[in-house]
């Protein structure tokens, strides 16, 4: 199935596969694939490894703006490695800890952060064809967007993939910590000033509790025929 230019916006809550669904729809349709979480995920490891937060969780926010003014945070591909990168290094890995997880709503809601992440996002945006997910795309970053989608699915579910995420990985997680940290965050999320997390009110849902890989991808290629009148 062909599909026009668009932009497909993916939100929702945290663990609910935004990001493995938005992979493999730019995989299926040809679209260039963008993970604005990980931007803010770059973001937050980059004010820890400079000493802009501290143990107790406050952020040197003067701080932070200054050395945004410096930071090469961009999506590329380098030999073996592809991903997130901050200048010549690949810190896909180093991104994904459950520390940076702890810290990265609080340094997302701050609204100068935000600004840097929307601007780098928009010129990639500006291509078209381009499927991102995160949690303010539909409702702030491409109000514009095509198709939006606002996906959810029970806390125990969500808890468990990033469990299971964990675990695959090589870490030792506490199940409490991970349902802990995920509420946390999408509290957080929810309440801030800037771009809170919401569902679009143009948004489709799509709860995938119960639903595999392959369901939702059934489920996309539906909603792409009734948004587009494609018969095939």
């Amino acid at each position: 199935m062909n599909i026009p230019d668009i932009i497909v916006a993916i939100d929702g809550y945290s663990s609910t596969g935004k990001s493995t669904l938005a992979k493999l729809i730019a995989e299926e349709y040809g679209l260039l694939y963008l993970d604005s979480g990980a931007m803010y995920r770059g973001v937050t490891l980059h004010a820890m490894e400079n000493g802009l937060i501290a143990p107790d969780g406050t952020i040197d926010e003067k701080g932070l703006e200054k050395a945004l003014e410096t930071l090469d945070l961009d999506f590329r591909s380098s030999g073996t490695e592809k991903g997130t990168f901050i200048g010549d290094r690949c810190v896909e890995k180093e991104i994904r800890t459950l520390e940076v997880s702890g810290h990265v709503s609080p340094v997302s809601a701050i609204p100068f952060v935000r600004k840097f992440v929307d601007e780098r996002l928009h010129a990639f945006g500006k291509r078209k064809r381009v499927v991102m997910d995160g949690r303010d795309i539909g409702s702030a970053v491409f109000p514009e967007a095509e198709i939006k989608i606002f996906m959810t699915a029970s806390d125990q579910v969500r808890a468990q993939r990033r469990f299971d995420e964990m675990k695959a990985k090589g870490e030792d997680p506490v199940m409490e910590e991970v349902m802990k940290n995920l509420l946390e965050r999408d509290y957080i999320d929810s309440h801030r000033e800037t771009s809170p997390l919401t569902r679009a009110a143009d948004a489709f849902v799509l709860d995938n509790s119960d639903m595999t890989l392959h369901e939702e991808m059934v489920w996309f290629q539906g909603l792409c025929q009734g948004r587009f009148g494609i018969l095939e």
